[in-house]
Formats: C-alpha cells, sequence, structure tokens
C-alpha cells in the first residue's frame, strides 16, 4: 500500500452538511439557465435568415454566462467550507516519519568497484543521505555478515550515526556470510520497543536464498536498496515479494525508499483518534478567488452571488496559505509552523513568537543551549519536557534529571517523562562511577571521542598526570591526558562484535 492508496481511503468531509448546498446551487443554475433558453422568438411567418437578423443575443446564449462562473465558485467554496480531509493534524512533538531499522550488508562483495566508489561506500552515501532527508526521525543501524549486530540503536540524531558508520568494514565483521534473516530479527526486536509502526531498509548488494522466505514472511514493512550496477542481478534479490528499489545517481532511490517506509505508518496516524483531521478545503479558495475576479467584467456583475460567496468562505476554512506574501496573509507563528512542516526547522525558530513552538524549534535545530533559555519562562511541563532533552543533548545530564523531576511534579502522568527521569539518573551515576574509577587507575577498557564529566557530588578528585618532556613539559589534566588517547570506531566495532559473536556462540552451545 503506497501513500496515495491511504490517502485516498482516509478521503472524507469533516463539516459534510455543507455540501447541502451544492444541490441547491445546481437547481438554481438549471432555473436561469432554463429561463434564458425559454425567451424564444416565435418563427411563424419569419424567415430563418430575417429571424436571425432580428434577434438579440441569441448567439451569446450558447456562451457562458454569469451563473455559470457564480455556480462555480459557489460550488467551490461549499466544498471546501465542508472541510475536505485525507490526512490527521501531524503532532509537533513527534517526529513525522516511521521509525526505520537500516540493515546494512559488510562484507568482501559489497567492496566491489562496479558501482563507484564501491558498494559499501555508496551505500553509506546513500544512508547518510536518508538521514539528512529523514531529519529528526527515529532510526537504527544494524549491519550483517555471517552474524548480525547493532551497530547504533535507535536515535534521533544522525550525527550519532556517522562515525560508527564510517568505521564498518568487512574487517570488522567476526564471521563471513551473508545472514540477512539474523539482521530482520535485530531489526524487528528494535521496532518492537517502538510506539508507532515502522520498517527495515535492507542496503546490499545480494540476499542468500536461503533467507528470501523469512524476509518475504515479515509482517514488518521492508525495502531493499539494491547495490548491484543496472544490467546486473541477483536470484535473491529477485525473488524477494518486498519492493526492491536499484541505486541511482541522484536521490529519486532515496525519496522512493522514504515514500514506501512512511505508507504503514501513515496508516497508523490515521487511526489515531487523539489527533484532529486537518482540514484541506482552502486549497479550493485559489480557483474561487480566480472566478470571481471575473465578475468584475461587464454584464457578470451578480451582487447576489458575492454576497453568498463571502458568507460561505467566512464559515469555511480560514485564509489561505500564500508563499511570498506571507506577511499578508499569516501570522509570524502560522509562517513558524509552515516552516517547521517543511523542516526548516531554523527559519522556524526565526519565525516563532510563541516561546514553546520556538524553543522546540530551536531544540529541533540543534541550539540546545538557545532552546533551554527560551523555554525557562514558561511554566508548562512541556517546556520542562523538551528543557530536559536538551539538557541530555548537550550532555548537562544532572540538569536534565532536574527538568524531568519538574516536568513529572507539573504533571505526574506526562509521556515519557519517567522513563527519560530513570535514564538520566543512570547516566548520572555512570558518569561518577567512571570518574571514581578512573582517579584510582582501574582499567575500564572503555574508549570515547569525548568525554564530558558531570560530577557534581565531587565523587573522586581532580588528576593531574606528568607529561613526558617530548609533549611539552608541564601537567595535564584528566581530561586533557584522555583527549591523547586514540581510538578508532572500526577497531571499538571489531572487538564489540567479536565479543557478541562470541557470546551468542556460547548461547547456542549451552541450549
Amino acid at each position: 500500500m503506497n501513500a496515495f492508496v491511504v490517502s485516498l481511503d482516509a478521503f472524507h468531509f469533516i463539516r459534510p452538511w455543507w455540501l447541502l448546498l451544492v444541490p441547491i446551487i445546481g437547481v438554481v443554475w438549471w432555473r436561469v439557465r432554463r429561463a434564458d433558453r425559454a425567451r424564444d422568438v416565435p418563427t411563424d411567418g419569419i424567415a430563418p435568415h430575417l429571424r436571425a437578423a432580428l434577434t438579440v443575443g441569441a448567439a451569446s446564449r450558447r456562451k457562458l454566462k454569469a451563473i455559470d462562473g457564480a455556480a462555480v465558485t459557489l460550488t467551490l467554496l461549499a466544498i471546501g467550507a465542508a472541510g475536505p480531509t485525507w490526512s490527521r493534524v501531524p503532532d509537533p512533538f513527534v517526529a513525522q516519519s516511521a521509525p526505520v531499522v537500516i540493515a546494512l550488508k559488510v562484507t568482501a562483495s559489497m567492496e566491489d568497484s562496479d558501482v563507484a566508489p564501491t558498494r559499501l561506500e555508496r551505500g553509506k552515501q546513500k544512508i547518510r543521505d536518508l538521514l539528512k532527508l529523514r531529519a529528526g526521525a527515529r532510526t537504527a543501524l544494524v549491519a550483517y555478515a555471517g552474524t548480525a549486530h547493532i551497530v547504533v540503536p535507535m536515535t534521533e540524531d544522525p550525527s550519532v550515526m556517522n562515525p560508527y558508520l564510517e568505521g564498518l568494514t568487512p574487517e570488522v565483521m567476526p564471521v563471513e556470510g551473508d545472514r540477512a534473516a539474523d539482521a530482520l530479527r535485530l531489526a524487528r526486536d528494535l521496532l518492537a520497543q517502538e510506539e508507532s509502526p515502522g520498517g527495515v531498509l535492507f542496503v546490499a548488494d545480494a540476499l542468500d536464498p536461503a533467507d528470501v522466505a523469512a524476509l518475504n514472511e515479515s509482517p514488518t514493512p521492508l525495502t531493499v536498496l539494491s547495490m548491484l550496477p543496472e544490467g546486473v542481478n541477483d536470484r535473491g534479490v529477485d525473488r524477494l515479494s518486498a519492493p526492491v528499489v536499484p541505486v541511482t545517481p541522484d536521490d529519486a532511490d532515496i525519496r522512493r525508499i522514504d515514500r514506501t517506509l512512511n505508507a504503514a505508518y501513515r496508516q497508523a496516524m490515521l487511526e489515531n483518534v487523539e489527533l484532529p483531521w486537518e482540514d484541506r478545503g482552502y486549497w479550493l479558495a485559489w480557483p474561487a478567488a480566480l472566478l470571481i475576479l471575473i465578475w468584475f467584467r461587464r454584464g457578470w456583475t451578480m451582487r447576489w452571488a458575492a454576497v453568498a460567496a463571502l458568507a460561505i468562505g467566512l464559515a469555511g476554512p480560514g485564509p489561505a496559505r500564500a508563499d511570498g506574501l506571507a506577511d499578508w496573509f499569516l501570522t509570524p507563528d502560522q509562517q513558524g509552523w509552515l516552516a517547521f512542516r517543511d523542516r526548516d526547522f531554523g527559519l522556524a525558530a526565526e519565525r516563532f513568537v510563541d516561546p514553546l513552538w520556538r524553543g522546540y524549534a530551536l531544540y529541533r535545530a540543534g541550539k540546545y543551549e538557545e532552546a533551554i533559555v527560551v523555554l525557562d519562562r514558561l511554566e508548562t511541563a512541556d517546556a520542562a519536557f523538551i528543557q530536559g532533552m536538551a539538557f541530555i543533548k548537550s550532555r548537562s545530564y544532572r540538569e536534565g534529571v532536574r527538568a524531568f523531576e519538574k516536568t513529572l511534579r507539573r504533571d505526574p502522568d506526562y509521556p515519557h517523562a519517567a522513563e527519560n527521569l530513570e535514564v538520566s539518573r543512570e547516566i548520572v551515576d555512570y558518569v561518577e562511577r567512571v570518574r571514581e574509577q578512573s582517579d584510582t587507575g582501574e582499567e575500564q577498557g572503555i574508549g570515547a571521542d569525548e568525554i564530558v564529566f558531570d560530577n557534581e557530588s565531587n565523587r573522586g578528585v581532580e588528576t593531574q598526570m606528568e607529561a613526558s618532556q617530548d609533549q611539552g613539559g608541564g601537567l595535564m589534566t584528566t581530561e586533557q591526558w584522555m583527549n591523547t588517547v586514540d581510538t578508532r570506531t572500526g577497531d571499538f566495532l571489531r572487538q564489540r562484535f567479536a565479543i557478541e559473536a562470541a557470546h551468542t556462540k556460547t548461547q547456542e552451545a549451552t541450549q
């Protein structure tokens, strides 16, 4: 099922009683037109050519009349006032895309250069393009060869995934092979933890025929981005019943994948009765306005129709939207919502006046510190929750704990506040334990690109280490020493995947 079929199935009218005006308009139009045709000149005793010459306006009866334009205009306005709709009003606090798990095949065959620069590197580029297109949506990454591993769990921040994506090479995979079914199993486990339905995207050059049955029987929607060059086929991919999208030089493949994976999500959103229907009637105001302009022509003036059109227009949906003349028709908050809907969060933050919306737009734009300042003036649970997320994103974990506690004080039943509070407390405790262990010199075997300590409880002490003469002498703080550790993402993934594979093998042997 594609997005068009989903929208067509959901089409209805919010205020259907306005449609009762349509047959009334039709009856008035028919009576006016019939009366005009009835005024015929008698033909008895008059030659046809003389009759045609003596009849005034006979030819014009077959042309468009003012009543025709009025009837079409009033019909459009009546339909618009009825509120045609085929979608729900999107929830501003929820990403408007389905959660997706990307399963990347990382094998030696993906190193072939028949798709420049290589199949694997092109696949990584396509994944980055998809992350950019799905800005703010929840996405996870799974890598598979002979075994499957979760590289990055569900996240809304694509910057978290990029370094791990870069480190994926066939050398980091502990076992050679092509186990797409195992990757699908991991992907389904990740999607089972999400509140809304999602999909799986396989980025691969081939599929083992033994895995095709599992993929075809999967209830989870899935799509395959084929990394094979044009004209090259794979019997496993050819037997797949799921959509297969060939890789393209432009972003046409990525956009097609996004539409396919979002179809099930849109269907679930349509079934969410907590969201109101989005009124689409304003689109009909534009053709109606153009037809009204014709009434200024001589002979087309119909004041009664203008009054009726104005009455229907006032009773129908809000003012039409006009890009380029937005200041004439839209408030700043309406302009901000349009930018927010188009995922231009920076522009939305500039347009919004409402502090809650402006703070949330700043948060989605990655300007966490600014979002915290803007939201600080509000005393609502929504503002405190967004502040908590902004604190966590900016690594101020203890402040995040306080923000989520404030959210629960304002609204004890606020969705996900309790879960986020628990996770934030675990992060603070972990950071402080790492600080204590680093002070005692314990080996942890944990490498990181950057460590930010939030040690408000003063657990541990400030540690300094003597630098060698080659480093210019003097003392280094603990943070400076940690920054000298060079750990590549690929090395980290190789070790983690090997441990996971050994653990899985041990479990299978004991069963």
